[in-house]
Parts: C-alpha cells; sequence; structure tokens
C-alpha cells in the first residue's frame, strides 16, 4: 500500500496496553492492503477526543472505525454515538472477567447505535480487520479481490493439509 494513500479505517483502542490486541487488526488491513491509522482514544480519560476523533472521521476520509476496549469498554458504543460510519467493537481481555466484562458491554448497545462486535482477543481483532477490508471493498476492487485471494489461500491452506497430524507432511 503506498506510504502517501489516506486512510481508510481508523483503528482504535482505549489505552496502550490494548496495542498487543489490537495490532492484529492493523496486520489484517496491511495484508489486504488497506491504509489505516491507529490512535489511543479514551471514553473515560480523553472523552472530548474521543468525539472530536468520532466526528471528524467521515470528512477524514474513514470509511470504518475499529474500537478495541476493555473492562467497561464504553468507547465503541461512545463512537458509534458520534458517527454515521460502520463501528467495530473488539472486546479486549481484562484481567479479572478474561474479557466477558467488555464483551457484553460492547454488544448490548441500545437500539438504534449499532456496533458489530466482534470475537474476545486476537480473533476479533483480526475478523474485525478482514470486516472492515470487506466493508471497503464494497466500493474498491483491489481490497475486494484482496479479500477474495485471502479467502483462497485459506481454502487452499486447508485443502492441501488434510491430515492433522504434525508428522504427516
Amino acid at each position: 500500500m503506498p506510504a502517501n494513500e489516506s486512510p481508510r479505517v481508523g483503528v482504535i483502542m482505549g489505552s496502550k496496553s490494548d496495542w498487543p490486541v489490537m495490532e492484529h487488526a492493523v496486520d489484517m488491513l496491511e495484508r489486504l492492503g488497506v491504509a489505516c491509522e491507529t490512535r489511543v482514544v479514551s471514553a473515560h480519560r480523553t472523552p472530548d477526543l474521543l468525539f472530536d476523533y468520532a466526528k471528524s472521521a467521515a470528512e477524514r476520509g474513514l470509511q470504518v472505525i475499529i474500537a478495541g476496549a476493555g473492562g467497561a469498554a464504553h468507547l465503541p458504543g461512545m463512537v458509534a454515538s458520534q458517527t454515521a460510519l460502520p463501528v467495530l467493537g473488539v472486546p479486549v481481555e481484562s484481567k479479572s472477567l478474561k474479557g466477558l466484562d467488555s464483551l457484553l458491554s460492547i454488544v448490548q448497545m441500545p437500539g438504534g447505535v449499532s456496533v458489530g462486535t466482534l470475537a474476545i482477543g486476537k480473533a476479533g481483532a483480526t475478523n474485525a480487520g478482514l470486516l472492515a477490508a470487506q466493508i471497503v471493498g464494497l466500493q474498491d476492487a483491489k481490497v475486494r479481490e484482496a479479500v477474495e485471494a485471502f479467502r483462497t489461500e485459506q481454502a487452499r491452506n486447508v485443502l492441501d493439509n488434510p491430515d492433522p497430524r504434525p508428522d504427516s507432511q
């Protein structure tokens, strides 16, 4: 992806400690050729920044926002309340409840404020990156082709390795 390409997906998280999970969303976006930006935007510590970020996202060229949060996990919902862009929520695993608290906080949005909620942790972040690329791909044939190639590669990996035993190759 060209270095001068404007970001199409925003990947935000409630704190820097969420990066080990959220980097998987960025990795998937980069693999599929979708320019993204990353920021720490805390719903509780920097609410004005959160509102500014969400309200300006579309005019800055973003098409999707991925928001990762742990614990009370208000970030995805608060972002969704401030933009009409699709918001994908990634529950980050918490120490006390293993991310179940985050999942329930993100998934239980009131009717009329939608957040697409993914799985807890790495799988959720990876799939958020993939889903964001699929959304961008609705209007970008190059990204859609990259998603299709990724899916073909996944199928080929399974078909080429049908025997699960480690010494079968």
